[in-house]
């Protein structure tokens, strides 16, 4: 039986780089996985197969590689863990504040938080790991202020995690289900 599962794709549309998710979605397809389609235009994935994640990462990273000659990183989660980051959310909704989800290897979340530890934060700005998970809640308008969001552009880290606005993984798990 095939598994409902989500490509996280790092560094999609930024620093020049612009791919367009029908392009994704076809290399995807080369690797026959099947039921493949985009959710917004920010590298999230949908697709299912009847491999195991890291195989279908490995894979899917090499042909991504081919046909855009340069490394794209992913991490596949499937429906479970998707809506296990919807529901570990340590933050309540609210107008004026931005929560966002990060999707790393387990154990960058203590990276993460100890780098988040070194900042002064601004007004409201807070991060938490729930469930091995790192969220980070900074208010609408300060997201490119915040110390921290210097600190997720350095090099060392970038390379490490994806990001998704909560509402994104909302609307990512709706169209799993």
């Amino acid at each position: 039986m095939s598994d409902a599962l989500c490509a996280f794709l790092r560094g999609v549309n930024v620093n020049g780089r612009t791919m367009k998710m029908d392009e994704v979605c076809q290399v995807f397809r080369s690797e026959s996985v099947q039921n493949v389609r985009s959710v917004l235009a920010t590298g999230n994935i949908l697709f299912e197969s009847v491999l195991a994640k890291s195989d279908l990462r490995r894979n899917l990273e090499k042909r991504m590689a081919d046909h855009y000659r340069m490394d794209i990183s992913m991490i596949i989660k499937n429906k479970d863990e998707v809506e296990a980051i919807l529901r570990n959310s340590p933050f309540p909704t609210d107008p004026d504040m931005h929560v966002y989800a990060f999707i790393c290897e387990n154990g960058f979340e203590r990276i993460l938080m100890d780098r988040f530890s070194t900042i002064t934060p601004t007004v409201n700005e807070k991060a938490q790991i729930s469930e091995c998970q790192f969220y980070w809640q900074v208010s609408k308008g300060m997201t490119l202020d915040s110390g921290f969001s210097k600190i997720l552009g350095e090099k060392q880290m970038k390379d490490q995690f994806t990001s998704r606005n909560i509402n994104t993984i909302q609307k990512i798990f709706d169209k799993m289900t």
